[in-house]
């Protein structure tokens, strides 16, 4: 059975749109939705062929389209072959036109233009890829937080997804053989988090890794043993950094770049450099 089809439609890139309804699904089964992104929709033709291709599937239409003309268009074609459409940003754009007398410019990927916040952000992710897993130390001094612990607790997607939001992360692996560097002592413990998971799902994790590289998931590295060896010398490692503890076991990683930001927010407003 074909799934149900989300088209998240825009006439810049469409990422908004997609979260979105990433953001909808999730509340439901997601796994049974298939949704699509469709950027640079700025043609009556390609509304037509949009909503043709909607209408010969069980499908679903969201767009964060700024043109009045298009969305007009689009929701005039939904209308009348049936189809559920949801305006995104329309409505937004409607609210806020009733906070002030000025015009919206209706130009498309506005929120991409390349400003300092922009520049800021890229820089962000150009450090945590340049810092990941300990690469180099030395970043440590230059980096909002850095985040450590055992391998698998999400520490580098954690940095990409707190790059995103223009903080610079660094992060470093405890391995109980690698002698830890003597920078993550000299500095300040509030840049430090550190990162625990309950160790049976570390081993879920690890031997999930092990089976999708071809390797014998009951390799030491998943072994029970070892991650709880791991684990007691990683936060024996915390106690002595007396850093900050996020269990991850049971979070997304959402969830845990939250608690990160909240402690780089607090760090920012009690310290001065």
């Amino acid at each position: 059975m074909n799934k149900p089809i989300i088209y998240a439609c825009s006439d810049s890139l469409g990422d908004t749109a997609e979260r979105v309804a990433r953001a909808a699904a999730s509340q439901y089964d997601k796994a049974v939705f298939d949704i699509v992104r469709m950027p640079y929709i700025r043609t009556d033709r390609q509304i037509e062929e949009l909503v043709a291709k909607a209408g010969a599937t069980d499908a679903m239409i969201c767009y964060t389209i700024i043109s009045p003309s298009l969305r007009r268009k689009l929701r005039e074609l939904t209308e009348k072959y049936k189809i559920t459409a949801i305006d995104i940003i329309g409505p937004m754009l409607a609210g806020i036109g009733t906070l002030t007398d000025t015009e919206p410019t209706v130009r498309p990927g506005m929120i991409h233009q390349l400003d300092e916040e922009y520049f800021k952000r890229v820089e962000a992710i150009e450090f945590a890829v340049k810092y990941d897993d300990g690469k180099n130390p030395m970043g440590f001094f230059k980096a909002d937080i850095v985040i450590v612990g055992v391998s698998r607790t999400s520490k580098t997607p954690l940095s990409m997804y707190l790059a995103h939001k223009r903080i610079k992360a660094a992060n470093l692996p405890l391995v109980p053989e690698v002698a830890l560097p003597p920078e993550l002592f000299n500095i300040p413990v509030r840049k430090i988090v550190g990162l625990i998971i309950d160790p049976f799902k570390l081993n879920f994790i690890r031997s999930e890794r092990l089976r999708s590289m071809g390797l014998d998931s009951n390799a030491g590295y998943a072994n029970i043993d070892r991650i709880n060896e791991e684990l007691t010398y990683a936060r024996s490692v915390m106690r002595r950094l007396h850093c900050p503890i996020i269990d991850v076991s049971s979070k997304a990683i959402e969830e845990t770049a939250n608690l990160v930001m909240e402690i780089v927010k607090r760090n920012k407003e009690l310290y001065t450099e």
